[in-house]
């Protein structure tokens, strides 16, 4: 067990850290009080990736009782990482890496680009073209206002990636040197819509007007509003996940197409690991039902295995739950930033990100500088701040990064 966490939230009654108080920036403490506040909230857990978040905090655990705040899961609904182990290890790469990236590169659409119709794979790939029907099939029963319009980006952007923090990369385990895909992304600009357009309707609220931040505005167990959110975040939710999986197996595909221009030896994968972090969950304590929302944290109850990235080329931990209930069953969801992405473009340079990111094969400019491994806690701090909620099964060390 870990002896130093958790440690309470100093002004709270309901708030338990994984993290140091004096090391939390005071704008995301106070945004921690105002969420533990709020009369519906039983109980908030921090993990060790904290940092202020628009709305709610990242790396914030709320258990509500009869209620759920939209902002405590966000507008990136659904947001999460894909793994898969493969056959290949470090020994079996060439030297250069560069025309591996440019083929994953031009697979998979990046930052707000989107599929020209729908993601190739699904054409030759049965098993996710039947899902990614069904998926899209359910589109038209979605319950926010005004959002019928934007079924045919939701179908394109299904399957790329974005921008941002979400990436690809190749990895090498430690020990054994075998060669992992990883990948993180959300439910693009769909997520985002459907987030944004409940909010607007939570804020209008009776209950929330007196609310000390209206961004923390809840719908209520019993109402057609809660109804309507929770069914579309479950849709949401699906989208992200479905998309991860045109990823991944988008990956696999080129990663297999390149590897037979090295060899005729045929690349073997494991079952992927497929986590959210940004999502709601129906989950039971003490004997209470309580509403859980995650956002920038991963679910870590006993034998759930999730993965843990840093920052832009440092890599992955691969974690397995350890199922302490007082983290509500979490672990953090990455890193976490440390500075914003405008500091970090006052801060760093080109040469910087460069110097930082020496041996990955990835893209070095202006356009990622705000994701240099500089912006970032450490994520080798960050998992040793958890050792009472999970227990790392492999560490990945990056070789390649695509970003969007």
């Amino acid at each position: 067990m870990n002896a130093t966490f958790p440690v309470p939230l100093p002004g709270t009654t309901n708030t338990l850290l994984w993290a140091q108080p004096y090391e939390i920036e005071p704008a995301a403490a106070d945004q921690l009080r105002n969420i533990s506040a709020l009369p519906w909230v039983e109980q908030l857990r921090v993990m060790p990736d904290v940092h202020l978040g628009k709305g709610a905090t990242v790396g914030s655990v709320i258990a509500m009782r009869d209620a759920v705040a939209p902002a405590a899961v966000g507008v990136d609904i659904g947001c999460g990482m894909a793994a898969v182990r493969t056959s290949l290890t470090l020994n079996d790469l060439p030297d250069d890496l560069h025309s591996l990236r440019t083929a994953i590169e031009a697979a998979v659409p990046l930052g707000y680009s989107g599929n020209n119709g729908t993601a190739p794979i699904l054409r030759t790939d049965y098993r996710l073209n039947r899902a990614f029907t069904n998926l899209l099939g359910r589109f038209s029963e979605l319950r926010a206002p005004r959002i019928a319009d934007r079924e045919s980006k939701a179908a394109s952007q299904c399957g790329s990636l974005g921008g941002g923090n979400h990436f690809i990369e190749l990895c090498a385990a430690e020990g054994d040197e075998h060669l992992w895909l990883t990948l993180h992304s959300g439910s693009r600009n769909i997520g985002k819509e459907l987030a944004e357009r409940h909010m607007a309707t939570a804020k209008t609220l009776e209950h929330n007007l007196g609310l000390r931040d209206r961004n923390l505005a809840v719908f209520l167990a019993g109402t057609d509003e809660m109804e309507a959110y929770l069914h579309d975040l479950w849709w949401a939710q699906d989208y992200a996940m479905t998309s991860r999986s045109i990823m991944l197996a988008t990956v696999e595909r080129v990663l297999t197409d390149w590897w037979s221009e090295q060899s005729a030896a045929p690349v073997g994968f494991d079952e992927p690991i497929l986590c959210h972090h940004n999502y709601v969950a129906t989950e039971t304590y003490d004997g209470v039902e309580l509403i859980v929302t995650r956002k920038g944290a991963i679910r870590a109850a006993v034998g759930d295995r999730g993965l843990i990235p840093g920052s832009m080329g440092t890599g992955s931990y691969v974690v397995r739950g350890l199922g302490n209930e007082q983290s509500l069953c979490s672990a953090s969801h990455g890193a976490g930033r440390r500075m914003s992405r405008t500091a970090a473009k006052r801060t760093f340079t080109t040469a910087d990100l460069a110097r930082q990111t020496s041996g990955v094969e990835c893209r070095k400019d202006a356009g990622v500088v705000d994701e240099i491994p500089g912006a970032y806690k450490d994520i080798n701090d960050v998992i040793a701040a958890q050792t009472d909620l999970v227990e790392v099964t492999d560490r990945l060390h990056t070789l390649l990064c695509v970003k969007g």
